[in-house]
């Protein structure tokens, strides 16, 4: 069930610093007490493969995510210890040394569930007994959520499918532009490029110009 145009959930989640400090973080407080888009993404498992490369790709971003007011958050469900041992590789031995925005440690998997993005099932065997199947993570989700704690945007990747940073700045302009302008913004658009108003004629003139 999509969550898009919902609030985010008001739950706060244990989360790990760079420095190693142990956080409390509430990523609806985080949106609407401070002012500020964020971007929470998932990841399944520290110490794996596509995981590194999405948190480092983050991190380069991140001056960029800065310019638009726009804080970036990272989760899993492994704990704060397994964080900081990660935080303390280093990116050529397939570490995450060097990244500095909080990473939430949903070990109960608290927020997961209530977002519905754990890889987990329930079958029954011959007795009728109910086994549980899956990884138990979750998968490759992320979510924009605006200034008053609203989902504008969510998307999930199975899990060997790693994102594209581009497109979350690509969105958080154009959901910006929205804000302040009243106008929406068609298939491809970037900064500086036309948007429309929403209606007909506007969509029209737009066609008719691309």
């Amino acid at each position: 069930m999509s969550l898009v145009g919902k609030k985010f959930p008001n739950v706060t989640i244990d989360a790990m610093s760079e420095m190693g400090d142990d956080l409390r973080i509430n990523i609806f407080e985080e949106a609407t007490a401070n002012q500020q888009k964020v971007l929470l993404f998932w990841y399944p498992k520290d110490f794996t493969f596509v995981c590194p490369t999405e948190l480092h790709a983050f991190q380069e971003a991140l001056g960029e995510f800065e310019k638009r007011n726009t804080k970036v958050i990272g989760a899993s469900c492994d704990t704060n210890e397994v964080h900081f041992a990660w935080l303390n590789v280093s990116k050529d031995n397939g570490g995450i040394e060097g990244v500095t925005y909080p990473i939430l440690a949903d070990t109960h998997r608290q927020l997961a569930n209530l977002l519905g993005i754990v890889d987990q099932d329930f079958e029954y065997n011959d007795e009728g007994e109910e086994v549980f199947t899956g990884s138990n993570v979750t998968y490759r989700a992320t979510y924009l959520i605006d200034e008053t704690g609203k989902i504008f945007h969510e998307s999930v990747n199975d899990m060997p499918l790693g994102r594209n940073v581009k497109e979350y700045l690509r969105l958080i302009d154009a959901y910006t532009h929205v804000q302040k302008h009243g106008e929406v913004c068609p298939a491809n658009w970037e900064e500086g490029k036309d948007a429309m108003k929403a209606d007909r004629t506007s969509t029209a003139e737009y066609l008719a110009k691309n």
